[in-house]
């Protein structure tokens, strides 16, 4: 059964317009039809169709559950956007598939993106995670600059992934299974010196995701499935 996307089910029996338009103009869904709906806030609801019409598709409330906790760890990854938006895209798709809590667009010394548009990530979020069939929504985070970014507060590890020389364990070698997890990864030109000194300083750990040089997408999505792999 396809889910559909409802935020405000709980106080509103209605489906979102664009949800309301895929389910009766392409799917041709009809009243008393069932179907299944999710909040992104971790339940999901079966409910019958009383009003099948493309903007304002109305339902009726049938059950309603919790979906189970599929990880029990929080995964935040703070990722510097890269030039092309369709790679940036790509990673809050896969994240989403895999499973991930936040992500945040951090604004680096090196960026080549300065600002990105939230909303497109988001309904590029709602589609991973209905066809994953996830009840959870991951929560996207506006360009934040590196510095505010590094001196908030975090209750778990902290972990920097940069390409500069010295001791930096693996990833999968310090993280152990549980703990919550804040990742950073930044652009193609990787973080400049005094951002990884500010971070060390907020307590921050230097890692290595392996021994080849990644695309910073690529990074992200291996921090986000090593920690899975982890766990």
């Amino acid at each position: 059964m396809q889910i559909f996307y409802t935020p405000d089910i709980a106080v509103n029996p209605e489906l979102p317009q664009e949800e309301a338009q895929h389910a009766i103009r392409v799917l041709r869904l009809v009243e008393g039809n069932e179907i299944l709906l999710t909040d992104g806030k971790g339940s999901f609801y079966k409910a019958a169709i009383t009003r099948a019409h493309p903007k304002h598709c109305e339902v009726n409330l049938i059950d309603q559950w919790e979906q189970p906790d599929l990880w029990n760890f929080d995964l935040h990854i703070a990722v510097a956007p890269t030039k092309n938006m369709d790679r940036l895209e790509w990673f809050v798709e896969k994240a989403t598939e895999i499973g991930i809590d936040e992500i945040t667009c951090l604004q680096c010394r090196y960026s080549e993106r300065k600002e990105v548009k939230i909303p497109r990530l988001e309904k590029i979020a709602v589609s991973a995670m209905k066809q994953s069939q996830k009840a959870t929504l991951p929560v996207l985070r506006e360009m934040t600059t590196f510095r505010d970014f590094v001196s908030k507060p975090f209750a778990g590890r902290k972990f920097i992934a940069h390409c500069e020389p010295g001791e930096k364990k693996l990833l999968k070698k310090t993280y152990l299974p549980g703990e919550n997890v804040l990742i950073l990864i930044g652009p193609e030109g990787d973080f400049s010196p005094e951002e990884i000194r500010l971070a060390l300083e907020q307590g921050f750990e230097p890692i290595s995701l392996g021994d080849s040089r990644l695309r910073t997408e690529t990074a992200a999505l291996v921090a986000c499935h090593t920690i899975h792999v982890c766990n």
